[in-house]
């Protein structure tokens, strides 16, 4: 499959100069997947597809132009070609205007393929009993969710000569879970495929659904709140994604103004992106320039460190490519938090008394440069009184900033998760959090 990727790459750029445009870059994929969808307990649909997929970047006199999308023949790739040679007079010279790089030393990444994913591929059976099997350990009253199984191959190619490879699997699954007026869910996201891991994740959605099963209202406020990993993943994500240079271009990020060395959170928060997790989903070698990647510090230890760069972002902000190229701007690969050293009970014991908040969505941006959002409680909210976890509360909503919260951020569970879901579309590796004075409102609706 790599060999076939890479001839329609060497046609792409080929045409692209032959029609006089001055560089091209050519991104291809080849994807074969399998999900099962749950619904009531049982399957709901079973689905799979194989799809071939082509990006396009070309330059013509400091011009930028980007097109594509699935495609069945080369005929459809010289198309598409042929559309960006009309528009190109049209398109003004881009600020972000930057020379595809050179090839650089790629160090390939071992361990991106798990033969039982493949597997999983054509039969998904082990995986739907694992869930079913681990979901009905406790007493629920019906579980819904999804599996998904991936095997896919990424060529890169450019007229600099950059002509890079990959192949990989990966493994996506969430599962909600459903006890009297409770609910509670789980999810993750891996390159691999272990029964074990899998079964956690029914367990861990039935398990808060069960503690959930009685709800009662509670006022607004200020309280101290432990952040399960699947809330850390979906409002991570968005901090990270405004450590993307585009982001502080575009005027959408908290990071704009700041300046490497700043202090923004506490001490105890340290954020990778870290496209070399060969554990998460996100994992590659080089990023879509064919820039290698790396590890790189967002924040480490309160203090902020690097916005995420491209070849041209960088050339724009006086920076180097930190290997986070998407084709169409920065961003990140796997977001890992590093873990503190508290155990769970203990997390739950220094927060006093406040919640645990299990998972969260319809998280919005009221101010992009000050970091204020809010989001809604989703599934199992336990109330916590005097150190213990004494019930379970009433979806309400988070209404807060997100400097302050890294700020009031107080301690990190020792065990980290990998949560990897529609809400969280950055893979993210992160342990429970203990925040302080968050600030909530009520939900109506």
């Amino acid at each position: 499959m790599i060999d076939e990727l890479r001839s329609v790459g060497e046609r792409v750029i080929e045409k692209a100069l032959g029609m006089g445009f001055d560089e091209a870059a050519a991104l291809l994929h080849y994807r074969e997947a399998s999900m099962a969808k749950y619904a009531n307990s049982e399957p709901s649909v079973i689905q799979g597809w194989r799809e071939r997929s082509v990006n396009i970047y070309v330059a013509k006199d400091r011009r930028i132009l980007f097109t594509g999308g699935s495609v069945q023949s080369l005929e459809d790739i010289i198309g598409m070609l042929e559309q960006l040679r009309k528009v190109a007079p049209k398109v003004s010279e881009s600020m972000l205007y930057a020379p595809l790089p050179e090839p650089g030393e790629v160090k390939p990444l071992q361990g991106l393929v798990d033969s039982k994913v493949v597997d999983l591929v054509y039969d998904l059976s082990p995986a739907s009993e694992a869930l079913f099997e681990a979901a009905n350990r406790e007493r629920i009253d019906s579980f819904a969710g999804m599996f998904e199984a991936a095997h896919e191959y990424r060529v890169v190619m450019t007229s600099t000569g950059v002509d890079l490879a990959e192949e990989g699997t990966s493994i996506e699954t969430y599962i909600r879970a459903f006890a009297g007026e409770g609910s509670g869910q789980w999810s993750l996201g891996s390159r691999s495929y272990n029964r074990e891991n899998v079964e956690r994740v029914a367990e861990t959605a039935a398990h808060y659904a069960v503690l959930s099963r009685h709800q009662e209202d509670v006022e607004p406020g200020e309280y101290n709140i432990v952040l399960s990993p699947m809330v850390v993943g979906d409002l991570f994500n968005y901090i990270v994604r405004m450590a993307s240079a585009a982001s502080v271009l575009m005027g959408t990020s908290m990071f704009a103004g700041k300046k490497p060395g700043e202090k923004i959170a506490s001490d105890a928060v340290t954020i990778y992106d870290d496209a070399r997790e060969t554990g998460l989903p996100g994992s590659r070698s080089f990023d879509d320039e064919g820039v290698p990647t790396r590890r790189n510090p967002v924040i480490e230890r309160g203090v902020f460190k690097t916005l995420l760069h491209n070849t041209k972002t960088a050339a724009k902000m006086g920076a180097e490519s930190t290997g986070n190229a998407g084709l169409l701007m920065p961003r990140a690969w796997n977001i890992v938090v590093e873990p503190g050293s508290y155990s769970f009970d203990e997390l739950v014991e220094e927060a006093g008394n406040g919640f645990l908040v299990t998972n969260n969505w319809y998280t919005r941006l009221q101010n992009y440069v000050e970091g204020v959002f809010s989001t809604i409680t989703r599934d199992a909210v336990l109330i916590i009184r005097d150190g213990e976890i004494a019930g379970a509360a009433r979806k309400f909503r988070i209404a807060d900033s997100f400097p302050r919260l890294l700020k009031n951020i107080a301690a990190l569970g020792s065990e980290v998760h990998d949560i990897y879901w529609w809400e969280v579309r950055v893979p993210t590796r992160t342990p429970y959090i203990l925040a302080r004075g968050v600030k909530t409102s009520k939900h109506t609706g």
